[in-house]
């Protein structure tokens, strides 16, 4: 019986490769020493699906910042504003790509969300002047290494269909244009891969949205290309995200060997697929959820594979992952902490390989009694514990799901209720979170030791408060933030707060690059006991007469951040979380804070990737965002942020939410993002993000301006405010204070021209 996943978490264990990749971008260490670490844990991750008795190790999947990125790096897609000195794409080129050049003032590449997953990809520019060549060997020389290690690799690409449907064009060339060249760097590399392999994984999870007219009508020439170089190696066509639809005739005529489908978020398309599967194709049965951290019922997924292998038989049929394991914590064992029951409950990425392996095993009648009993053991105990259920929470629910929530005034009303606020024109602001320094952390990792007492460590916070404070005022801010040094993480610090939450020592999933972060588990039902905020931003407040925004993750962004309670239909708990967050929004107005930001970066996010699914969600998710504002007074603000979004499809929505004043990422694009508002009246503020937070680099007064000058073709001068595009956390001081500082004369300026 064939088992296998579709890829592994890239960061190690205890996140090396996060520490490797930092050091290396400090300079504090050389490449050989990331090179170094890379080999050790791509070596500990094969030797974790070995043991585990998968039939493959996956080889690609492992990336120095990101597999698009590697894509665009295999086929020379570099652009020109990075000035490649050869065809060769070398590691200091792969990584201003992704995070610009701060000593040449070079911006990096466009980074969004990967699907509707948490992970973020660096988006491929085409440009006419692209010839593609291969330019990077490194998915041949890794799969070489494991060969050479004594381990059987599966490489994994992601396909071209997939690659050119994600990319932009940079100066208005038809990406498909360049399939042609794109195709020949592919066939080259499967080829070489094809020759040394069995099995050649390519991922096509565009398959699973809705694939554009072109994308359909080159899909299958592409791959008879592909199949014809893959010569004696099989290519496995791999979809995932959702079910195939209208595309399975797609996937199912492509020649590939095998078919990958995930039957975890698309579970309803088995017998469509099963029934239809060509005689000579293998299909690969993604059973274990690559996307959460609940043990598989193993007894319930066995009895749907033995209805498989009747089926197609089991020569035919393989075991898999959903997805790739990128998306789960690594290694279960690592949680010292955790409360044994809840623990009970999981699977991360190792344990998830284990669950394969031994329904590989049982299907094989081999006998793992043992292993299914303590799996059925675990799967009851979740399903009876008293923990999971709170009837006030559900009865509070039900009473809300009836009613219509929303502000108690139009925004024009509100706007002039708003009025005491004596805001210039373009108010200037943050976004919320300030510099998580290496003190920050060590003082916040003393309390957690219990080094210090709670009065010594509330007293380091006002200090840090006191000096943020100060800061914004130094820098004439508009609107002020507290900055956040209380918080670990905008998620976690307040699902710590709140029932129904649990929390993992080392649970971390890679962000971006060598972003990583660690998702609260939701295994019960939600309530918020006491106020989560209101001290330090009531404190905030009481050191300047400049306003203080109220900093707030919204109940969609907690949902989407955190590892969701499976048993439950989501819209269900995001209004549990909903009901916590109006809590603390009323607790706040009622201590005299009068701006309150409730960040939704995911709701762009949360979107399914199919559009015949998105009314449904957008209706329930903008419904939570009402009933969490719904009771405010009108002389209260109320802000939003959402990340890396396109907004076109979801501006009514947006408008629905009816937040005051939104704040959007729209840097990185050039304020191109804004195009929607040329065609939809938006009726409320906006903030458009007029320089990236994830680049190291401090933009230019002159670069803020003409960004500004973009936003204004868009947003009314009364209407548009000015803030960096997220949160300030991960980056340094200096070259925060040198940011604002010229955001903040940018604005100055423009208010300057107005007045002439």
């Amino acid at each position: 019986m064939q088992k296998h996943i579709l890829g592994f978490p890239r960061m190690g264990a205890k996140r090396e490769l996060k520490k490797a990749l930092e050091n290396y971008w400090k300079g504090t260490s050389s490449r050989r020493d990331l090179e170094e670490t890379c080999a050790a844990i791509k070596r500990q991750n094969w030797t974790i699906q070995k043991n585990a008795g998968l039939s493959w190790v996956t080889t690609g999947d492992f990336s120095l910042y990101d597999h698009i990125l590697d894509i665009t790096a295999m086929i020379g897609a570099v652009p020109d504003r990075f000035s490649p000195t050869s065809n060769n794409v070398d590691i200091d080129t792969y990584f201003r790509m992704a995070r610009g050049d701060a000593s040449a003032n070079i911006p990096p590449m466009e980074m969004t969300k990967w699907f509707n997953t948490n992970y973020h990809y660096i988006v491929p520019e085409i440009s006419g002047s692209l010839k593609p060549t291969l330019s990077c060997r490194k998915i041949i020389e890794e799969t070489g290494e494991a060969q050479t290690a004594g381990f059987n690799p599966k490489p994994v690409l992601v396909g071209p269909i997939t690659y050119l449907s994600l990319s932009k064009s940079s100066d208005n060339t038809d990406c498909w244009n360049k399939l042609e060249g794109i195709l020949a760097v592919y066939a080259e590399v499967i080829a070489e891969l094809g020759s040394i392999c069995e099995w050649v994984q390519m991922d096509e999870p565009i398959l699973c949205a809705d694939i554009a007219l072109q994308a359909r009508k080159l899909f299958k020439p592409c791959y008879e290309v592909l199949n014809k170089a893959a010569g004696k190696g099989k290519l496995m066509l791999t979809t995932y995200f959702d079910t195939l639809d209208d595309n399975l005739d797609l996937a199912l005529s492509s020649g590939c060997s095998g078919l990958h489908a995930d039957l975890v978020m698309g579970k309803n398309q088995l017998n469509t697929i099963l029934e239809r599967l060509p005689k000579d194709m293998f299909f690969s049965a993604g059973i274990i959820d690559g996307r959460n951290v609940w043990k598989t019922d193993l007894r319930q997924a066995l009895h749907q594979l033995e209805n498989m292998k009747k089926y197609i038989g089991e020569e035919r049929l393989m075991i898999a992952s959903s997805c790739s394991l990128l998306h789960s914590p690594m290694d279960l064992k690592n949680e010292k902490l955790l409360d044994p029951e809840l623990k009970s409950w999981m699977a991360f990425a190792v344990q998830k390989c284990h669950e394969i392996g031994i329904l590989g095993r049982a299907l094989a009648e081999e006998n793992c009694q043992e292993e299914m009993q303590d799996n059925a053991k675990a799967i009851i105990s979740r399903k009876t514990s008293v923990r999971i259920k709170n009837d006030q929470v559900r009865e509070r629910c039900a009473k809300a799901a009836r009613k219509n929530p929303k502000r108690k005034s139009p925004y024009s009303e509100r706007k002039k209720a708003q009025s005491w606020l004596k805001l210039p024109l373009l108010p200037t602001t943050t976004i919320g979170s300030f510099p998580q320094t290496a003190e920050i952390r060590q003082y916040r990792r003393r309390y957690k030791n219990s080094e210090m007492t709670r009065g010594e460590y509330d007293s380091f916070l006002k200090n840090k408060i006191r000096e943020i404070v100060k800061k914004q005022e130094d820098l004439n801010l508009d609107v002020l933030v507290h900055g956040e040094p209380e918080r670990n993480d905008m998620v976690e610090y307040f699902g710590q707060q709140m029932e129904g939450f649990c929390f993992t020592e080392n649970g971390w999933v890679q962000s971006y690059g060598s972003r990583c972060v660690k998702p609260p588990i939701i295994f019960g039902d939600v309530s918020r006991p006491n106020p989560m905020t209101v001290e330090w931003i009531d404190f905030a407040q009481s050191l300047t007469e400049k306003p203080v925004k109220g900093m707030l993750t919204g109940a969609l962004t907690i949902l989407c951040w955190s590892f969701v309670r499976n048993d439950l239909e989501r819209s269900q708990v995001c209004r549990q979380i909903a009901l916590a967050v109006k809590d603390e929004v009323r607790d706040l107005e009622a201590a005299g804070i009068r701006i309150i930001q409730i960040d939704e970066a995911a709701l762009s996010e949360g979107l399914p990737i199919k559009q015949k699914d998105r009314n449904a969600y957008l209706r329930w998710a903008v419904d939570a965002f009402k009933l969490a504002t719904s009771e405010v007074a009108d002389a209260t603000q109320i802000h939003t942020h959402m990340c890396y979004s396109e907004f076109n499809d979801i501006i009514d929505s947006i408008a629905a939410m009816d937040a005051d004043v939104i704040s959007i990422e729209s840097s990185r694009s050039r304020m191109k993002l804004l195009e929607t508002f040329r065609t939809f009246n938006y009726p409320n503020e906006i903030g458009p993000g007029v320089y990236d937070i994830h680049s190291p680099r401090v933009p230019s007064v002159e670069e803020i301006q003409i960004l500004l000058k973009n936003a204004l073709a868009f947003i009314p001068r009364e209407r548009l405010w000015v803030n960096p595009d997220c949160g300030l956390k991960t980056r340094d001081w200096p070259e925060t204070v040198d940011s604002l500082k010229n955001m903040a004369a940018a604005a100055n300026l423009l208010r300057k021209e107005f007045d002439k």
